[in-house]
């Protein structure tokens, strides 16, 4: 073989081989694309139910918020009426109860009758 055979023999393997690593190369970036695309595709779903949450968390954040602050009135007015109660309760002792004059009254009642 000669030096024009040789350098014509490497062409045509060079050649084969580039040939060959094109295709491969074409099957691994659309083997690659098609992963790249479901992971996009599954980012955006996941990134939307996300979303969805977060909203609903805030939805419920503001509920909390509203429900403590009506937590808060209810103690206040649970208060109100534990403090009428206690003076109705007062107010009822003191009518159960005898007047002192009415006492004496009563006293010497007793007494004459012994």
């Amino acid at each position: 073989m000669n030096d024009q055979e040789i350098q014509k023999y490497i062409k045509k393997v060079r050649d084969d081989a580039n040939e060959d690593m094109k295709l491969h190369l074409g099957a691994l970036n659309e083997m690659h694309g098609e992963t790249l695309k479901t992971i996009n595709e599954n980012f955006v779903l996941v990134n939307n139910k996300l979303d969805k949450h977060t909203k609903i968390l805030d939805s419920h954040t503001e509920m909390i918020g509203e429900m403590k602050e009506d937590i808060q009135v209810l103690k206040e007015d649970m208060k109100e009426v534990k403090e009428v109660k206690e003076v109705k309760e007062v107010k009822e002792d003191l009518k159960n109860k005898t007047d002192y004059s009415e006492f004496l009254v009563l006293k010497n009642q007793v007494s004459l009758r012994k």
